[in-house]
């Protein structure tokens, strides 16, 4: 007989506590990492430079300088102007741009679909690839073929993301001819308001094509080395070895018991993969002259537009924190192995 009705309720109502608990860390840790990223990147304003510089040019008398910024609040004490940023923030204002006369989140968000795209179109390309070459290098890990894949991804690791962008400009695009070297082309599908995309139309797919293998070949040998490794070691397993003495046929074992069991780490890994995704589009939009989020971060660097700087460094830290807080906290719910709280059973 099984355990008692009660019984079992009391323990799926303590886990579902448990859970709710972890949960809550969870948002207080992500709560308080963004406090440290907004004053990070609130700090570091002093360094940029003079935004009054970029504002009034060189022709504005020094009496005229001090009395525009008394009327910004640069004179104030700096947890006065942190106060005042953390206050507008909290309401979704990040401040004003000097540059676009904009606020700066709306700047970032116009820019953010060209982002998403270099980001989805990696996605894409790292998904399609990495499986199926990962499960190859783990069933036939003595294969010539998958010696050459391991070898080729220790080199793939070691080539940063504007070298490869820079070679795969030269080799197809001004040698070959094949792909457009740079921008984000003229003929783009509106999918959802202010979301216009490339990847419905020949034009924009092409462009697409060159950033999104640059930005994805940081990230795909490492997928591929992480299937193999994990997929190999779920081979060895005592429930695999179980399937094959049962007689089960290779691909229900590799598919259906090893590569099933492999995709939950490795989809969680790819979870917070894809907020570090996005620090990488800074290469690879500035390398392709891409407008997005990244090639606009450089631009405000060398405008000293402060306001559009921090809002930068809080929208990806933000995206960062949420994208691994949601894969913890589903990784925690799908996978009842792992302990949520401290107390051991």
């Amino acid at each position: 007989m099984g355990p008692p009705l009660w019984r079992s309720h009391v323990c799926s109502r303590r886990i579902t506590i448990d859970y709710l608990v972890f949960a809550g860390q969870r948002l207080l840790q992500a709560t308080l990492v963004m406090f440290v990223i907004s004053l990070i990147g609130f700090s570091i304003q002093d360094n940029l430079g003079d935004p009054l510089r970029e504002l009034l040019g060189q022709s504005v008398s020094e009496a005229e300088r001090e009395a525009l910024r008394d009327e910004m609040g640069l004179n104030d004490p700096f947890f006065v102007q942190y106060g005042r940023f953390i206050t507008n923030a909290v309401q979704g204002d990040l401040g004003t741009s000097y540059f676009f006369k904009r606020p700066a989140l709306q700047v970032i968000a116009d820019k953010f679909p060209a982002t998403l795209d270099l980001v989805i179109g990696a996605t894409l390309i790292i998904v399609l690839i990495s499986v199926p070459v990962g499960v190859y290098c783990a069933i036939r890990p003595n294969a010539w073929l998958a010696r050459a894949v391991m070898g080729i991804s220790i080199v793939g690791i070691s080539i940063p993301v504007f070298l490869t962008a820079i070679f795969s400009i030269y080799l197809f695009a001004v040698t070959l001819g094949w792909m457009p070297s740079f921008g984000r082309g003229e003929d783009l599908v509106e999918i959802f308001p202010g979301w216009k995309t490339g990847f419905f139309t020949k034009d924009g797919f092409a462009h697409l094509v060159l950033p999104c293998v640059s930005l994805s070949s940081i990230m795909l040998p490492l997928f591929i080395r992480l299937i193999r490794s994990e997929m190999r070691e779920i081979l060895e397993s005592e429930y695999v070895r179980f399937a094959w003495a049962k007689g089960l046929a290779p691909k229900r074992v590799w598919f259906l018991h090893a590569l099933k069991n492999t995709m939950l780490p490795v989809v969680t890994v790819g979870g917070v993969q894809i907020g570090t995704m996005l620090a990488y589009t800074i290469l690879t939009e500035t390398v392709f002259q891409w407008p997005g989020m990244g090639f606009l971060f450089l631009e405000a660097v060398n405008r000293v537009d402060t306001p559009l700087i921090i809002s930068y460094i809080i929208v990806v830290g933000l995206i960062f924190v949420v994208t691994n807080t949601v894969v913890d906290l589903l990784y925690t719910w799908v996978n009842p192995t792992v302990k949520i709280t401290g107390r051991g059973r």
